[in-house]
């Protein structure tokens, strides 16, 4: 049995493709992997977005915001889904809020974001603050859901997503692994080296970070702006819409780095802290222990006193 520090090399197994309109990578240590796994992980992805995809005619998604105040028949994940939305508009103080879909339309951002003409851009200053409890508008009852407003999931579909991939691969019997889907990962067990799982963060004005990636800590997820961002005659915009203020879109910070328990949550939070801003979310990181890594425009990094505690320079 290898020791916990012993670095041994051991073989890795690696796909890529794309999904989700990302980039998606594992990475398995094992000396033998199953004849078939990058298809089955591959049709795992495909299955996902067609539940949670607003851009797929065809996905689940999309049908249930075509039949808005009324119950209709869900999949189990979107159920789970729905659960967990409302778990998190709580637990965010509703910072966390799927009915920024019209806001986000409004802003240009109708189609997938590479088909996106983001000239065509509505008055967002119009749109209502997404204020009151989104139970309201978002129900579950006997295996059914009911919208009362469009939904858009994409603040945690991802690290839903990769955490189920995750759990797909232990069900297989894999102990050592990454999961990547755009830069929202999961970790288990160690590297081809038998030791933590390290994921590099750059963008940074000094140098670049390592992350430790352990059982207690398995999951990260960044959320920012340096991708998804445009503008027009109507002013500048970003993915990253704001449910108090839906109208005001922030540029001082580049992106939010989050490490916590799964993917999920890192997901969540990460967006959440990006929305608080810098003051405001290192307040909150250090109040509840919250792993996080803070960028501004200008390459400067502000690591809570969680965070480093898994860093590596």
């Amino acid at each position: 049995m290898d020791q916990p520090n012993e670095k041994i090399p051991r073989e890795i197994w690696k796909t890529s493709f794309k999904a989700l309109g990302t980039d998606i990578t594992l990475q398995i240590v094992s000396k033998t992997v199953e004849e078939g796994l990058a298809e089955k992980i591959k049709d795992f992805y495909a299955a996902q977005n067609k539940v949670f995809s607003r851009f797929d005619l065809d996905s689940e998604i999309f049908q249930l915001n075509q039949n808005l105040g009324f119950f209709n028949p869900a999949s189990f994940d979107m159920i789970e889904i729905v659960k967990r939305s409302l778990e998190y508009h709580k637990r965010t103080g509703q910072y966390f809020d799927p009915r920024i879909l019209e806001v986000l339309e409004r802003a240009g951002y109708k189609k997938d974001f590479k088909l996106s003409q983001f000239f065509e851009t509505g008055d967002v200053v119009a749109v209502e603050k997404l204020s009151g409890d989104l139970a309201r508008d978002l129900k579950i009852k006997d295996g059914k859901v009911f919208f009362g407003r469009r939904m858009d999931f994409s603040g945690i579909a991802k690290g839903f997503i990769t955490d189920k991939a995750a759990d797909f691969l232990r069900k297989k019997g894999y102990e050592n692994f990454l999961v990547d889907s755009g830069g929202d990962m999961r970790a288990a067990g160690k590297n081809e080296e038998g030791s933590d799982w390290l994921i590099s963060l750059e963008g940074f004005k000094d140098e670049e970070i390592l992350i430790k990636l352990g059982e207690d800590f398995s999951g990260v997820a960044t959320s920012g702006i340096t991708r998804r961002k445009w503008q027009n005659k109507k002013g500048r915009f970003h993915h990253l819409i704001d449910p108090k203020n839906p109208a005001r879109f922030a540029f001082d910070l580049k992106s939010v780095t989050v490490v916590s328990g799964d993917c999920e949550e890192a997901d969540i939070w990460a967006k959440t802290l990006f929305l608080l801003g810098r003051e405001r979310g290192m307040f909150f990181s250090e109040k509840s222990g919250m792993k996080s890594i803070f960028v501004d425009y200008k390459g400067n990094a502000y690591l809570s006193s969680g965070m480093k505690e898994v860093v590596i320079k």
